[in-house]
């Protein structure tokens, strides 16, 4: 026992869950369960992976405004003529607003220049300012503007498709309750029809029975071990279809060596007492504050940027460059800014049919109305399935409730049937009947509360879905 429990532990470390242990048997409560989800299962970690990926698309957006610095050594010697030496040093710094800020030296010498370039020393200052496009938005601006609406969508998305992950594990997880519970219901069925074989074989011999109750008895109890097999056939299965929801850390499987059982029961849940309190939650929320749609909401904002982006095309480009020259050890003039030392240019392109930029721009808007169907019809979709949640969960609990007070009569009715038997009034058949009646409600009232907190969790996680 000693060594089953230091293995056991170990887990526990893994893990970082508290398990408890029953009969040599390994307990998981619903709690412990979806924390596992949550810290280590794959999807999990993968979607909060994507945050990580959208904050650097930012970081790379914001690297188009990094300051640039170049520098430049060379030097051109052909049968002792030197035709040039030259050393240059050049800072670029782009800007908001499309301005681009320049500042250089450069010293040139040799016996072969060029007659526009200047010996000596010369330090520059310029700027390029564009005059038409680019002016009011630019590829750099709409990068930077698309990066940050982009980690907005990838967090609303990341937030639905954790819940959903956490919706499948969470039914999963009652499913495998559900077929734990009719396991041991057969099970208990098993052994009541077993202790009464063994009663009634002792009934006969004594002489107070007919030898065909034997039969009965022993027919009884072969109908429900074959049930029980079944059950426990359905409990095997889901249980392994638990396990895929279980890993380790460092996204390892988690292995399971034997079975494991669960610690909680259907009614034990808080959802029979919170549904109504649920159903106000929901319906007091902004549905445009859902994930869903805040995914496209930012998608919009993406689409909004490339229109903007695109109808730049439109323009005209015309670029304005000045440029301040000082040469080394001269006294500098700024002023005025076109008397001396200074060199300007402006530059103009202007495509002639445009069919590019009306394509593109097109595109851009039909995209932006697509986008804007599409997030009606998610609108449409989550209040489809509120009111469809809210409807299961009501239908449901009713159905619980009549479910219950049926089990309740069928008890009353095996009840005074066994006392009749007792009397010598009745007969085991009736008692088999009467007990495979009470069977079949109990399990049918089993199946009930799983399939209410099945929508109970479905609405539940649509509501954990609304941005707080």
């Amino acid at each position: 026992m000693k060594s089953i429990k230091n293995k056991f532990s170990a887990l526990l470390v893994l893990v970082c869950i508290q398990f408890s242990f029953a009969q040599d048997s390994l307990k998981l409560s619903h709690q412990e369960f979806l924390n596992i989800v949550k810290n280590y299962h794959p999807l999990a970690f993968r979607y909060q992976l994507q945050n990580k990926i959208a904050n650097a698309e930012i970081t790379k957006a914001r690297g188009n405004f990094d300051p640039v610095i170049a520098g430049k050594l060379g030097e051109k010697n052909i049968d002792g003529t030197k035709y040039y030496e030259q050393k240059n040093v050049e800072l670029g710094i782009p800007t908001w607003y499309g301005i681009d800020i320049t500042g250089s030296y450069n010293y040139l010498d040799g016996e072969k220049l060029n007659s526009s370039e200047t010996k000596g020393g010369l330090y520059q200052f310029g700027v390029t300012v564009p005059l038409a496009k680019n002016l009011l938005y630019d590829k750099r601006r709409a990068m930077l503007d698309q990066a940050k609406f982009g980690l907005k969508m990838t967090e609303a998305e990341q937030t639905v498709l954790t819940n959903e992950l956490l919706l499948d594990a969470e039914n999963t997880y009652w499913e495998w309750v559900k077929t734990y519970e009719i396991y041991k219901l057969q099970k208990s069925a098993v052994e009541i029809n077993r202790q009464r074989l063994e009663l009634t074989k002792k009934t006969y011999q004594y002489g107070e029975r007919p030898a065909i109750d034997t039969v009965e008895a022993a027919s009884q109890l072969q109908s429900f071990e074959l049930q029980e097999r079944d059950a426990y056939l359905g409990f095997v299965k889901s249980t392994q279809e638990m396990q895929i929801y279980l890993w380790r850390d460092n996204q390892e499987f988690f292995e399971i060596s034997q079975l494991i059982f669960p610690s909680s029961d259907l009614d034990e849940h808080s959802g029979y007492k919170d549904y109504e309190f649920l159903i106000e939650s929901i319906q007091a929320m902004q549905l445009q504050n859902h994930a869903s749609l805040e995914y496209y909401f930012q998608k919009q904002n993406i689409l909004e940027s490339e229109r903007r982006l695109k109808w730049q095309s439109f323009l005209p480009k015309l670029d304005f460059t000045y440029n301040f020259f000082n040469k080394e050890n001269y006294k500098s003039e700024f002023l005025p800014l076109f008397d001396n030392n200074f060199q300007y240019g402006l530059k103009l392109e202007i495509p002639v049919f445009q069919r590019q930029a009306r394509a593109d721009y097109e595109i851009a808007k039909l995209k932006i109305s697509q986008n804007q169907q599409d997030s009606q019809v998610k609108l449409r979709e989550i209040q489809t399935k509120i009111e469809i949640y809210k409807n299961e969960i009501s239908n449901y609990f009713t159905q619980i409730d009549i479910s219950t007070k049926n089990l309740i009569n069928y008890q009353r009715l095996l009840n005074a049937e066994e006392m009749r038997f007792s009397n010598g009034e009745s007969s085991l058949f009736l008692i088999n009947s009467r007990e495979t009646k009470l069977l079949e409600a109990t399990e049918k009232n089993i199946e009930l509360k799983a399939k209410f907190l099945k929508s109970y969790n479905k609405l539940k996680w649509l509501n954990e879905n609304f941005l707080r």
